[in-house]
């Protein structure tokens, strides 16, 4: 592939910079900063635009730092390091306003500087890790699809970076993931994702945690439990193997915050006010919802969540849950809600789920999103299905990495 030197401008979603090469094509540049004159190797070569490998930094930014850890610029999982951290943030939030205008074609965005992470490393009380071909941890390359051993990692918390250098397996065992979570007690969790329904054998009387097998077969408990106590705002949640929950406990908790004010700012909620959780997961946001409204009703299509979900939530007789997928069970509901709070995966609404809430037609809409490129797009329709974007809040959810969760909070245009 040819090489380059180029001059780069913007940040841009997915943590790459860009650039033009002579001949005028955008080309995007990870592990970079604006403002740098830079030498490249194109990894990708397409005819309107390209990608490029970075191998020198000729004329650096002012702004650039030292990465903190040994692997940045080896390893896909960070793409930030080399950025002061309230740069991270700016950046942030730019590139989620570029997002929502051009995708989402949205003018005058109502969107706010990007809440910070009380914890720049050493947030993460998930991590999910590849094995190598030796059995030993690791992380995918930044390019290519295998797994590199590690030696450090600056993002979990303090309880599972002392587990997981001590893990280690046979090479023939049929796991492709390894899952860790630690609990608000310290427990550790460890879940091992296969593709076999058949649980490898494994020693584990040194390790004081807690081991689980997932397959398709479901959740086998090899050592301790299959879940763990997680603790947002004070209050407890059990999260099971192969359930979501928030990886970044401290941000959750802001975010929950916001989410109830501006709720209650938009619609008081009180005893008469129902509400729609979709993609409820665990039960966060419901759980915290459910002391203030009347009538609370959570969709989740993850048996395992929904089981959280009523263990979480088992305090109200006001709050239900159906297990499903989103756009096949709302219109057996038929029913009406003031309120309606979404937080799907990262591929964002389906068509079919979006109608089904235009249908509905609460008056308030809150979307939580894990990717502003599919925000933007949902927004941008439902936008022209009547609503009004009120606010776009950034979260740090993921410090060091481009990913950044938002919440964006709608009311319906009264006719």
């Amino acid at each position: 592939m040819s090489e380059y030197e180029v001059s780069l401008t913007t940040m841009t979603y997915g943590g790459e910079v860009l650039g033009r090469l002579p001949d005028g094509r955008a080309v995007f540049v990870p592990l970079a900063l604006p403002g740098e004159k830079v030498r490249i190797r194109l990894t990708e070569d397409r005819k309107n635009f390209a990608r490029g490998m970075l191998l020198e930094v000729i004329e650096p930014s002012p702004l650039r730092i030292t990465p903190r850890c040994l692997h940045f610029g080896y390893c896909g999982g960070c793409h930030y390091q080399h950025m002061p951290y309230e740069e991270q943030l700016k950046a942030k939030s730019e590139i989620v306003r570029d997002q929502l205008q051009r995708i989402g074609k949205l003018e005058n965005i109502p969107i706010t500087a990007a809440v910070g992470s009380p914890k720049p490393f050493y947030y993460r009380n998930h991590v999910q890790f590849g094995l190598t071909e030796d059995g030993k941890l690791g992380y995918h390359r930044l390019y290519g699809d295998e797994i590199f051993p590690i030696q450090e990692c600056h993002l979990p918390v303090e309880g599972i970076n002392i587990i997981w250098p001590q893990l280690e397996f046979e090479t023939l065992l049929e796991i492709e993931r390894v899952a860790i979570r630690q609990g608000a007690g310290d427990d550790i969790m460890i879940t091992l994702e296969s593709s076999d329904i058949d649980p490898p054998e494994l020693s584990l009387e040194e390790l004081d945690v807690s081991v689980v097998h997932l397959s398709e077969a479901g959740a086998l408990v090899m050592a301790g439990s299959d879940n763990v106590d997680m603790e947002v705002l004070g209050r407890e949640f059990r999260v099971s193997a192969g359930s979501f929950f928030q990886v970044n406990t401290e941000v959750a908790g802001r975010m929950v915050e916001h989410l109830l004010a501006g709720l209650d700012r938009l619609h008081p909620l009180t005893r008469d006010t129902t509400v729609l959780d979709l993609y409820c997961g665990a039960g966060l946001f419901s759980a915290f919802l459910a002391p203030r409204v009347g009538n609370l009703i959570g969709l989740e299509e993850s048996p395992a969540a929904v089981d959280d979900f009523v263990e979480n939530l088992d305090e109200f007789d006001h709050v239900s849950v159906y297990e499903g997928k989103v756009e096949h069970i709302l219109p057996l509901l038929n029913m009406q809600a003031d309120i309606i709070v979404v937080d799907p995966p990262r591929a964002g609404l389906t068509p079919a789920a979006l109608d089904e809430i235009l249908k509905i037609a609460p008056r308030v809409l809150a979307y939580v999103s894990c990717d502003p490129s599919t925000l933007a797009r949902d927004l941008r329709r439902l936008t022209a299905g009547g609503y009004r974007l009120e606010n776009v809040t950034p979260f740090d959810m993921f410090p060091q990495t481009y990913h950044v969760e938002c919440v964006a909070l709608m009311s319906r245009i009264e006719k």
